[in-house]
C-alpha cells in the first residue's frame, strides 16, 4: 500500500517539474490569474500557498516591530525568479491576505481543450479576483472573412454612383 506519496509527476523529470512549477507560480503571482491544465493548476496551488504563507508570516513579524525578515525573502526568491514579483508578494499580496487562514488560491475548471482534450482550468488568487467586481464589457465577436467581404460588396452596391457631367464650362 502506498502512503504519504503526494504530488503529481506531470510526465517530467524532477528538475523540469521544479522549473515548470516555479514558472507557473511566478506567472500566477504577477498576473493574479492564469489558465493551464487542471493537473498543473493543482500542483501550482500547493507551491503558491506555501510561498504566500511564508511571506504573510514574515510581514506579520515585521509589523509587530521585528526586524525585516530577509531570510523569508531569500526562501521565496528560490522559487520566484523575478525580483519585482517577490517585492509585489511582500508589499501587496501578503498584507492583503493577512487575515485569511489559508486558501489563497482558487482553481476553476474550464472544460476540455479542443486540440488534445486536456482538462483546462483557471487558477487565480482569491482576494484578487479580477473582473468579478465590475461587469465585463461585451466582447465584440470577430467577423469571419466571408462576412466582411459580403458587407463591403453590399456597401458598394448601395452607394449610388454620381453621374458624370459632360458639360464643360465655357
Amino acid at each position: 500500500m502506498i502512503h504519504g506519496r503526494s504530488g503529481r509527476k506531470l510526465q517530467r523529470t524532477a528538475s523540469h517539474r521544479k522549473a515548470l512549477l516555479n514558472s507557473l507560480s511566478t506567472s500566477l503571482l504577477r498576473h493574479k490569474r492564469i489558465q493551464t491544465t487542471l493537473a498543473k493548476a493543482k500542483e501550482t496551488r500547493m507551491v503558491v500557498e506555501k510561498l504566500i504563507t511564508r511571506a504573510k508570516n514574515a510581514v506579520a513579524k515585521e509589523v509587530e516591530g521585528g526586524p525585516k525578515n530577509v531570510h523569508a525573502r531569500r526562501e521565496v526568491a528560490r522559487h520566484i525568479n523575478d525580483k519585482e514579483v517577490v517585492k509585489m508578494l511582500f508589499a501587496e499580496i501578503a498584507p492583503k491576505v493577512a487575515s485569511r487562514p489559508g486558501g489563497y488560491t482558487r482553481v476553476i475548471k474550464l472544460g476540455q481543450r479542443l486540440g488534445d482534450g486536456a482538462h483546462v482550468a483557471m487558477i487565480e488568487l482569491v482576494d484578487f479576483a479580477l473582473g468579478m467586481d465590475a461587469p465585463a464589457e461585451p466582447v465584440k465577436k470577430k467577423q469571419d472573412r466571408r462576412t466582411r467581404i459580403n458587407q463591403k460588396k453590399k456597401a458598394k452596391s448601395e452607394t449610388p454612383a454620381e453621374p458624370v457631367s459632360t458639360v464643360s464650362a465655357e
